[in-house]
């Protein structure tokens, strides 16, 4: 019963997880904005779902270790949660390098946003619709 709910907000799960790190990525293209040589960054959203859903890693993510000292090997099986960090190409660079269009950027943060709190809607209406079934009448 478990593995079938767990299957059934698996996508869901992965998705907010994505959504989160993109804007993380896009907040942090926002804050250097101003920086010289800095290069703003992007990822393909689509092609990392579907690569994090075949490869099962909210399944199997379970529980994170923690290391307290440099000298601890890394856990077995942790990896980035993205394979492909991706540079934008600019319209138009700055004389000082910097490849950040603001206007670009603003606009990709505000489409983010407003996908994960679609994203949170359609997840709250899943497990909405799951509490009503497994209730009696």
């Amino acid at each position: 019963m478990i593995d079938k709910l767990a299957g059934a907000l698996n996508f869901h799960q992965e998705a907010l997880n994505l959504r989160h790190e993109r804007q993380r990525v896009l907040a942090s293209n926002i804050a250097n904005a101003d920086t010289p040589h800095f290069k703003a960054r992007d990822f393909d959203f689509s092609r990392e779902l579907s690569s994090a859903l075949q490869s099962g890693r909210a399944a199997s993510q379970g529980l994170s270790l923690r290391t307290t000292s440099a000298r601890h090997l890394d856990a077995a099986g942790q990896s980035s949660p993205l394979h492909e960090l991706l540079y934008r190409v600019p319209e138009q660079p700055s004389l000082d390098g910097n490849t950040v269009d603001m206007d670009r950027e603003r606009v990709a943060f505000a489409e983010n946003a407003m996908r994960y709190q679609a994203a949170l809607t359609m997840l709250n209406s899943r497990i909405q619709g799951l509490k009503s079934a497994m209730q009696p009448e």
